[in-house]
């Protein structure tokens, strides 16, 4: 039976610093034996194509931060499928901007050290579709795309939304989970969303053999996983 514990967004090098332990305590909870990242592993700020915040780090020490906090994600789960997300792939993206073919750049295994990581943009895991949700939006994004593709999906990129909504029929029942995400919403790189009235909502999930579990995080101030009991 698959047991698939799914990491949000981490936006490495600025994810919250206790959601890797966060991670850890559900994957040992329901003695997971699959793990998906649901994309958007790493941020890339300083490649950005939006307005750049100038505290932030240049592209440079920007990566050599991610991929030190990368080797951490790495050492807790050695074998696991990520989703590529629209944060992942902006060497590419902009490396299009100049004529420069894929080829050209370094595969995602060897730019993060990451040997036993599956990066793929989407995966079937037991008749459920995991993918990064890249263009999907609104109020219930993945309630929208398991409408579209008509069977059960598990998608971040929207920060601000999570949780479960199921359809059900005569022949099955489908469900469509917005993870969240583990983002430090205190980092200069999400400045520009301090004055929105939605926040970004820290959790995580576990599928269980096709059975959605959805998980908050429990980090608000005296709680498990606050930021002060955490190393950034």
């Amino acid at each position: 039976m698959s047991r698939v514990l799914v990491i949000g967004d981490l936006h490495e090098p600025v994810a919250h610093p206790g959601y890797l332990q966060f991670c850890k305590d559900l994957y040992r909870e329901f003695k997971c034996n699959q793990v998906v990242f649901i994309g958007d592993v790493v941020d890339w700020h300083a490649i950005s194509f939006h307005e750049k915040e100038p505290e932030c780090p240049g592209p440079k020490d920007e990566y050599k931060r991610t991929r030190e906090k990368i080797s951490r994600w790495h050492k807790a789960f050695p074998k696991a499928r990520v989703c590529i997300g629209n944060h992942d792939c902006r060497p590419q993206r902009l490396a299009k901007t100049v004529n420069i073919p894929e080829e050209f750049l370094k595969d995602y295994n060897t730019l993060w050290g990451t040997p036993g990581w599956t990066w793929d943009f989407n995966f079937l895991i037991d008749d459920v579709y995991y993918c990064h949700g890249t263009g999907t939006g609104g109020i219930h994004p993945a309630w929208n795309k398991s409408g579209k593709m008509l069977m059960s999906v598990v998608i971040g990129h929207c920060h601000a939304r999570a949780g479960v909504k199921w359809r059900v029929n005569p022949l099955k029942r489908i469900f469509s989970m917005d993870v969240g995400c583990g983002v430090d919403n205190d980092a200069y790189q999400f400045v520009y969303g301090r004055e929105n009235d939605d926040k970004p909502i820290l959790a995580a999930a576990v599928v269980l053999n096709g059975e959605p579990v959805h998980r908050m995080m429990a980090m608000a101030k005296g709680e498990k996983y606050h930021k002060s009991r955490f190393e950034p």
